[in-house]
């Protein structure tokens, strides 16, 4: 694998790239709508991206906010917005203010503290909704909404024209499903879970879980703010995702060794669903 590129993982329609391993570095992209989870150190994957959701201020997730925005500014692009935490604004300021100190040139950037339950609009079809977590340091979690209009019940049957005058009518004719496509939960403990009920409806839920078995215990794992396996298997049958993929894992797990734990340790009825962030 090499760190310039990531790595992908695809689910039906939906195309996730980017590296998660504990402590060294996690940023996990949607290339299709031109946003990251994290920054990691700022690879060059991340560069032609327009919004970053920083999780929280620890340097494996957000170290690489300052070149990003020296490197759009040296390749004439426009100014990436990142979405972070609000204690988290005024540090990050003020290093970039040593930045334009040390290199003697005024960059352009926007950090926007963001609030649980927040929305950031994507595009016509999709935003971004915050969710709290609960980490060492104030840190929130972010989800991918899509949103879906269906003609309301009571009109479906109905001819084009009777649905045309209803419309002249003033009446509204569509209903607007809003569903959780994506939720990244950044490091945080188990209690996130709870915290929002659209977070264990997901589609797709990227999920810390940096330790996997006996080598270090639950109370090692809350002691940092994390969440260990051991904590996330008695939830399975409550969430809901199609897919749930772990992220964070410790690196004193290889590849081989995670995987294997996995196969070892998640019930058969729940295999199909879990699964690793490939990037590491």
């Amino acid at each position: 694998m090499s760190l310039n590129a990531g790595e992908t993982w695809t689910y039906q329609k939906h195309k996730l790239h980017g590296l998660s391993l504990s402590g060294i570095r996690t940023a996990i992209s949607v290339p299709d709508l031109s946003f990251s989870f994290d920054v990691a150190q700022g690879y060059p994957f991340l560069l032609n991206l327009k919004k970053f959701f920083i999780s929280h201020g620890h340097l494996d997730h957000a170290a690489g906010v300052p070149y990003i925005i020296s490197q759009k500014a040296m390749n004439s692009q426009e100014p990436a917005l990142f979405y972070m935490p609000k204690s988290l604004v005024e540090p990050l300021d003020q290093i970039m203010k040593i930045w334009e100190k040390i290199e003697g040139h005024q960059y352009n950037y926007k950090f926007v503290g963001v609030s649980a339950d927040e929305v950031i609009k994507l595009n016509e079809q999709h935003y971004i909704k915050v969710f709290p977590t609960t980490h060492r340091i104030e840190s929130f979690g972010y989800t991918l909404f899509e949103t879906h209009k269906k003609l309301k019940a009571p009109l479906q049957g109905l001819s084009q024209e009777e649905i045309v005058k209803a419309r002249q009518r003033g009446e509204e004719v569509n209903e607007v499903h809003h569903i959780p496509l994506i939720s990244f939960t950044g490091d945080t403990q188990i209690e996130f879970l709870h915290s929002r009920p659209w977070i264990a409806e997901s589609k797709i839920l990227l999920m810390e879980s940096t330790y996997l078995d006996c080598q270090k215990s639950i109370d090692d794992a809350r002691k940092w703010g994390h969440t260990h396996l051991d904590e996330i298997i008695p939830y399975l049958d409550e969430i809901q995702s199609e897919k749930i993929v772990l992220i964070h894992i410790s690196s004193r797990y290889s590849d081989r060794e995670a995987k294997k734990v996995i196969a070892d340790r998640i019930p058969l009825k729940h295999q199909h669903r879990v699964e690793i962030f490939p990037g590491r």
